[in-house]
């Protein structure tokens, strides 16, 4: 009987070190999230999807970004200009990347970036953690996590908002590998999740 109570100790003990030394990693990990400055307070800007969905170009992008600065509400907190689904050629190119869309973006990502920056303004851009993004128009980041994220660090992107269609997959699983990426991108990236609330991501 002491002995079984006494492996029951052990196990109760080993348990919650582990669990103490998970929490520590986990308050580590919050703490260096907090410190790269981002989501400190709510992200305020503009989001193409609700008025435009897929009817989106790089003049219209310019032209918020404009519209923005010129009626005051970037002195007002507003900052971030984001692109969402439908921005890229429906394919990767030859070594995996993806393309900004040549009909629509023919500048590309990065010199909207450049001129979004210019105004004092943040770029946003959008994709999905399935094969696909929702529109089905452009390719998913699923498997391609890493790629993406530095891709849009080089594009000096700001903001990704990260959609959850076409994939039968554990999204909890999608969006901390796609959050890891960013971590890892070498550049802030602030990271919104576009949950339906059918999971609960923060946990």
């Amino acid at each position: 009987m002491a002995r079984v109570l006494w492996a029951g100790f052990l196990l109760l003990l080993t348990l919650m070190l582990s669990r103490a030394v998970t929490g520590g990693r986990l308050i580590r990990e919050g703490r260096a999230l907090i410190e790269n400055g981002l989501g400190r307070s709510p992200q305020m800007g503009w989001n193409s999807w609700n008025h435009f969905q897929c009817d989106i170009d790089e003049q219209m992008i310019k032209e918020t970004a404009d519209a923005m600065v010129s009626t005051g509400l970037a002195s007002l907190g507003y900052r971030y200009v984001n692109l969402d689904d439908c921005w890229a050629e429906q394919d990767r190119d030859s070594e995996g990347n993806l393309v900004a869309k040549r009909s629509t973006f023919p500048s590309g990502i990065k010199a909207l970036a450049d001129y979004v920056h210019d105004k004092g303004l943040k770029l946003g851009i959008y994709s999905d953690a399935g094969t696909l993004t929702c529109s089905k128009t452009m390719p998913g980041s699923l498997g391609h996590e890493d790629q993406d994220a530095k891709t849009f660090a080089s594009w000096e992107v700001d903001y990704l908002k990260y959609d959850n269609c076409n994939s039968d997959t554990n999204p909890k699983n999608r969006y901390h590998k796609m959050s890891k990426a960013l971590q890892n991108s070498g550049r802030n990236i602030f990271f919104s999740l576009c949950e339906w609330g059918q999971e609960d991501p923060a946990t």
